[in-house]
């Protein structure tokens, strides 16, 4: 095959694997589409050296990333949501280009199959990096995160949210494999190819542990006049409708109910400043006559904003808080804000949030004993450390966690889906209900092993009861802690500098180059 033809070919294939990639996430949930996306992206990039990776990798990666970010744009316009996407489609150029580099050589030296092991390595390298880099990292749209519906999600209790990764990534080197070696007429490589691929499902078979106190909880979706940036523009309403939710709720409640919790931005009216906005909160609280968790912005420090989640417990007059531990860069605050504001005037809508300094466990009396609520506020949800952290902090204290959000600054996107299936791989990775609860939704229960009950519409006015059962197991995840990523960072090192020492400076002919 001519050169021009054959790199036609692999971007063709790149752009393929990253539309794949896609279409695996929320709201399409074709989750098997992820190791097929793998392998397309794998087949375009494992000889084709560094720089052919790097452009497959982009042109994958944009075809991913513009597609499953688009939530980012549908207010604020194209310019935030192209470069968001752009800024990660490059992590997956790197990945290609790394993998190209290597795997060309290493196929070279005729190890086809440590070439292989570089795409589920790289891929969870690469997921490292992009959650931790720049400002903190962004780390959406993991793979991990589109299988909640999969049978590789149990995994996550074992190996976390990387685990999942490596497992999808592993199916799609499975995939490629056999592709390649169907092209090479190989049948030992063609029942290789199969094996490695169907491995990883057996996790499928792994049972999840679910057994636990039942404790009676309550949540608030209580809906916005309107969805935009603009939403909070009728900060009473939102409030309001919130205390109405709740004292409807309290007209259904249990005798046993322990705990209410109403979402991120439920009071944008400081509670703690405000005391028309305090007694509302009270007002609320009084009907159910349980503790309840509010989110709610204050103002505080001077000239900054907090965003915090509230635990009144009746008890005291002041309420316990946790803030917020990481605000969201370009959105809750614009790092080097002078600059930005040269290319969009976008970069005024942003907030001056702080982050806070300590994770919050609040402290829940109940009728079968005490237990801990963990909250975590919107994208905090995607940190692997700060999940891990929260769960840790409740110690041997029965607990659940608490994701509260407001999807209403992205519409009727993907986005709030795509969260909540964030939330459902978390419950199974630390073994844990989560009480996932947002302004507009979708809100829901769910149970330690993914499953979810009393899940709401969007953009509607909602309540619901659940008994959620509280846990004080610590996983195997949660034991490991980050030492998955760090030994697949490990060995992608030592594939890297393997090939380098096994074929130093070798020019690949056009006969392995058609092996990709």
């Amino acid at each position: 095959m001519p050169t021009p033809l054959r790199l036609l070919v692999r971007l063709v294939g790149a752009v393929f694997g990253g539309l794949c990639l896609w279409l695996a996430f929320p709201e399409t949930d074709l989750w098997w589409l992820a190791p097929v996306g793998v392998a397309l992206l794998g087949g375009a990039s494992l000889t084709a050296g560094g720089l052919r990776g790097f452009l497959a990798g982009l042109l994958g990666g944009l075809a991913f990333f513009v597609p499953v970010l688009s939530w980012s744009g549908v207010y604020v316009g194209a310019l935030p949501w192209l470069a968001l996407a752009t800024l990660e489609a490059l992590y997956v150029a790197l990945m290609c280009a790394v993998v190209g580099f290597a795997g060309r050589r290493l196929v070279a030296a005729g190890h086809r199959v440590a070439a292989l092991a570089l795409v589920p390595l790289a891929w969870v390298a690469q997921e490292w990096a992009r959650g931790a880099t720049p400002y903190g990292g962004f780390p959406w749209a993991r793979m991990a995160f589109s299988q909640a519906d999969s049978p590789l999600a149990p995994l996550a209790r074992w190996l976390g949210a990387p685990g999942v990764t490596f497992a999808v990534a592993v199916v799609g080197a499975g995939l490629l494999a056999f592709g390649l070696a169907v092209a090479q007429r190989s049948p030992r490589t063609v029942v290789a190819g199969i094996v490695l691929g169907a491995v990883p499902w057996a996790a499928g078979l792994i049972p999840l542990p679910t057994a636990g106190q039942g404790v009676s909880v309550g949540f608030v979706q209580g809906n916005v006049p309107h969805a935009g940036l603009d939403f909070n523009a009728e900060r009473r309403a939102v409030l309001d409708n919130h205390v109405a939710g709740t004292e409807a709720l309290a007209a259904s409640a249990p005798d046993d109910l322990s705990l209410v919790v109403w979402p991120e931005n439920s009071s944008d009216i400081d509670p703690l400043r405000n005391s028309d906005a305090a007694a509302q909160v009270e007002r609320a609280r009084t009907a159910v006559g349980v503790p309840l968790v509010v989110g709610a912005v204050l103002a505080e420090p001077v000239g900054a904003s907090s965003n915090v989640s509230l635990f009144y417990d009746g008890r005291s007059a002041d309420p316990q808080r946790y803030t917020k531990l990481h605000p969201v860069p370009f959105a809750e605050y614009i790092p080097h804000r002078e600059f930005f504001r040269r290319f969009t005037p976008m970069a005024d809508l942003a907030g001056n949030f702080v982050a806070g300094s300590e994770i919050g466990v609040f402290r829940v009396p109940s009728s079968t004993g005490e237990y801990a609520a963990l909250p975590t506020i919107c994208f905090e949800v995607a940190y692997d450390q700060l999940m891990r952290d929260s769960v840790a902090a409740a110690g041997t204290t029965p607990s659940l966690l608490m994701v509260q959000t407001n999807n209403a600054t992205f519409g009727y996107t993907a986005e709030s889906e795509q969260q909540f299936s964030i939330s459902r791989l978390r419950a199974i990775e630390h073994g844990r209900s989560v009480v996932h609860v947002s302004t507009v939704g979708v809100s829901g229960f769910i149970a330690p092993d993914g499953t979810v009950s009393g899940k709401t519409g969007l953009f509607t006015a909602e309540q619901r009861l659940g008994r959620p059962v509280v846990r004080t197991e610590t996983t195997p995840s949660d034991r490991m802690g980050p030492w998955p990523e760090r030994a697949a960072g490990l060995a992608l090192l030592l594939l890297v500098a393997g090939s380098i020492a096994a074929r130093p400076g070798v020019r690949v002919s056009g006969a392995h180059d058609r092996t990709a």
